[in-house]
């Protein structure tokens, strides 16, 4: 054969995308990596190979001769049962299988991974068999009766590999051919690395954020003594900054013990605006964190803190001398040079009213004037999504007895904030109020010219009487006018998708099945929201067959098709949603409700569901009295008058009675209903109580009949779950499905997204893509 120059370099790139396999894609992308590896290896003729050899060519020979040349019978049973297997390996790829047989081998793969191979009795597996089922299909109809054989063969080999590998590696004393094997993977890595591109972290503590303070949860404890855990498939990268090429990483198998070779950032660090305490090097458990002392920026994952005072700044500000004078000339709001106060201290700043410790503090001692560092640069002029004018900053106010239009409470005539000049307007805020992130949209409007107000195209226009033209809808759409008509459960608006229940109607011919409330069909096409600073627009969330990656930004409920209001910086607010505003009346509470919660606040729990943190966003309803009540916005949207195709009367929300002794009974699955918790009821003579899953479902923002595709690729099918004697079974929770709809997916059946989802998390474990 001749010397093939190119092989080296493919080699080092098969083997480096190996190495730099995600950890969920790992069964997935390795598999056909793999196989590509093990036909090259298998292809080269090494004497042919240029000389002189590289350090990476000549461990690989080593390897490749001492693998060719082993007696199995001399090796230790696990190391020897291993090697068969590569041979077999070997023979088994070089069948040369296309690209759609290698991704189902990965399917494979990740589905026999998860099982238990140690146990006597296999597990049986539905799932299992329908993949080898596809693939026996794909291989059959390409060649002979003699490729099912070698099928069966590799599904074989591949449930004795996987239990096998971790087992040779821990073999001691360490075979030749497993050092060999480590010494060119740990080559490979410095090869696509150099000390300049990555940085060591070895943080000493893991932290979690709880109300608003870090909790050291335990000390780093993730060492292990296997040299095969420090390889970069169990590295965790970080970037600082979006503009630092950098490349930091955590090493989950030694905590950086083992990479010398590479830069660190200190462990320990003494800080001068931190000088009594020395600062640690810490990981967050999680993603949930807050603002950096110096610069008000959301810390990363990695951070340095102290745990005695709840001190915690990023490592690039730690990097940063801090600046001990601010020249007048530099800041806005004073006319003499700040000198920078070096403790944290509890001094009310003169331009938010706060006494806040969490930010650095400068002050000028002569006229008693303090401000926190972040405040220095607050902006004069700005538009929040609370009020329909420009605000601008003023360093006191003059009348008393104002209120903030974002968190409703008292304002302080003395100190700094925001306020409307428009003649007769007298809408106020405070200064860390006015600019939070879910108000402001970041932009300085001093200087920049007011612009017209947009002409916004009306929902649909007229036709005649009762006819309109939506822009939802190519067809005409007639009002249908609610004189007592009976209740169709099948008949759902195709904006909001919930049933139509009474009221006025839009609807289009028989044939076409397309309806709107009256009021879904006036819903303008643009509307600023209080809890986001951009204006939305509404429009088709999800095209039927479409991924489905759209979630309402402020409840968990998701829909398949249907409309939304959305804003083109990823912020969607289903309709139910966007028309719950503030003051809510709500029947739950005897108090209006505002939206006063806080982005870097823990979302408070419900007092209705009593869950938190089920939410995108931390926004609540909030009662401003002495209540310290909260509703949800799943809760605040929910129905409060619905209908039952078996009763002829509305139904109501109840709330339950906490002193109730009554006994009720669903109408719809016989069971018995808590009279504490809320159910629907008629309040006529009739009786009928039902509890609020039964009568609307888990999912009722799912259309029947409408599909999409997940983001794994698999297509999800919503299905009627009424029109039948009897129910499915659902493959999760292995019960009848009891809703309106259920979902199927693969062959399979699920009774509520929640099962589907528990699914799709297997999926990721295994390493789905």
């Amino acid at each position: 054969m001749d010397p093939d120059p190119d092989s080296e370099s493919e080699l080092l790139s098969l083997l480096t995308q190996l190495m730099f396999v995600e950890y969920f894609n790992l069964y997935w992308d390795a598999t056909p990596l793999l196989t590509e590896l093990i036909l090259l290896v298998s292809s080269m003729d090494l004497d042919s190979q240029p000389k002189p050899e590289s350090e990476f060519m000549s461990l690989t020979t080593q390897a490749i001769s001492l693998f060719n040349s082993m007696d199995l019978e001399s090796q230790s049973k696990l190391l020897s049962d291993l090697m068969s297997m590569v041979f077999q390996n070997l023979s088994l790829f070089n069948s040369a299988l296309d690209s759609e047989a290698t991704t189902l081998f990965g399917k494979i793969i990740s589905l026999v991974s998860s099982m238990d191979l140690t146990t006597e009795e296999k597990p049986e597996s539905d799932e299992l068999v329908l993949l080898i089922q596809e693939i026996l299909s794909l291989v059959n109809s390409r060649d002979s009766d003699s490729q099912p054989k070698r099928l069966v063969e590799l599904i074989s080999f591949i449930s004795q590999k996987i239990s096998l590998i971790d087992e040779t590696l821990e073999v001691k004393p360490e075979p030749e051919l497993i050092s060999l094997t480590h010494q060119i993977l740990s080559l490979v890595v410095s090869m696509n690395s150099n000390s300049g591109e990555y940085i060591s972290l070895c943080p000493q503590a893991q932290v979690k954020l709880e109300n608003g303070r870090f909790r050291v949860l335990e000390d780093v404890s993730w060492r292990t003594n296997n040299k095969w855990h420090c390889l970069s498939v169990n590295w965790r990268t970080f970037k600082l900054s979006r503009e630092e090429d950098t490349l930091h990483f955590i090493c989950i198998g030694c905590n950086g013990d083992n990479h010398k070779e590479f830069n660190n950032v200190p462990v320990e660090i003494n800080h001068p605006l931190h000088p009594n305490h020395s600062l640690q090097l810490v990981v967050l458990q999680e993603d949930r964190t807050r603002e950096c002392y110096c610069c008000d920026e959301a810390l990363s994952r990695i951070l340095y803190y102290c745990s005695a005072c709840d001190f915690a700044i990023s490592i690039l500000c730690a990097r940063k001398p801090p600046v001990f004078l601010i020249n007048h000339h530099r800041q806005e709001w004073h006319g003499h040079t700040l000198a920078l106060f070096p403790r944290q201290a509890f001094l009310t700043c003169n331009l938010c009213a706060l006494a806040d410790p969490s930010s650095p503090i400068y002050m000028c001692p002569p006229c008693d004037f303090v401000t926190h560092l972040r405040c220095i640069n607050l902006p004069r002029v700005i538009k929040i999504s609370r009020h329909s004018h420009r605000i601008y900053f003023t360093p006191s106010f003059d009348q008393e007895g104002l209120s903030c239009g974002v968190c409703r409470r008292k304002i302080n005539k003395l100190y700094g904030g925001y306020s409307c000049i428009k003649n007769g307007c007298w809408y106020a805020a405070h200064s860390r109020c006015a600019t939070q992130k879910n108000v402001w949209d970041g932009v300085e409007l001093e200087g920049v010219p007011e612009e017209n107000e947009e002409e916004v195209d009306p929902p649909f226009a007229t036709k005649g009487s009762g006819v309109i033209r939506h822009f939802t809808h190519r067809h005409l759409l007639r009002l249908d006018v609610d004189t007592g008509r009976d209740y169709d459960e099948d008949k759902l608006c195709n904006i909001c998708i919930t049933p139509i229940y009474f009221g006025n109607f839009y609807s289009c011919t028989p044939s076409c099945d397309y309806n709107l409330h009256e009021t879904c069909a006036n819903f303008p096409r643009k509307i600023d929201h209080p809890i986001h600073p951009h204006q939305l627009n509404l429009e088709a969330g999800y095209g039927d067959g479409e991924i489905n990656e759209y979630e309402c930004s402020v409840c968990p409920r998701k829909r398949t098709v249907g409309f939304l209001y959305r804003c083109r910086k990823c912020f969607y607010l289903h309709v139910q949603c966007a028309i719950a505003s503030e003051p809510l009346d709500h029947p739950s509470h005897i108090h209006p409700l505002y939206l006063t919660s806080k982005p870097d606040e823990e979302q408070r729990k419900c007092s209705v569901c009593k869950k938190s943190g089920h939410c995108p966003t931390k926004e609540t309803f909030n009662c401003i009295e002495e209540c310290d009540f909260a509703l949800c916005f799943e809760c605040a949207t929910l129905a409060q008058k619905v209908r039952y195709k078996h009763d002829k009367h509305v139904l109501t929300l109840s709330y339950g009675d906490k002193t109730s002794t009554m006994t009720y009974w669903c109408e719809i699955c016989e069971e018995r209903l808590n009279p504490k918790e809320r159910f629907y009821s008629c309040d006529e003579y009739c009786c009928v109580t039902i509890h609020i899953e039964c009568l609307v479902g888990v999912d009722f923002y799912m259309k029947p009949g409408s599909k999409w595709f997940n983001k794994y690729g698999a297509e999800v099918s919503v299905l009627p779950n009424n029109h039948h004697m009897s129910r499915p079974f659902c493959s999760i929770c292995k019960k009848r499905c009891p809703h309106k709809t259920f979902f199927q997916c693969n062959g399979f059946e699920y009774c509520s997204r929640s099962c589907l989802l528990t699914k799709s998390k297997e999926v990721i474990y295994l390493g789905g893509h």
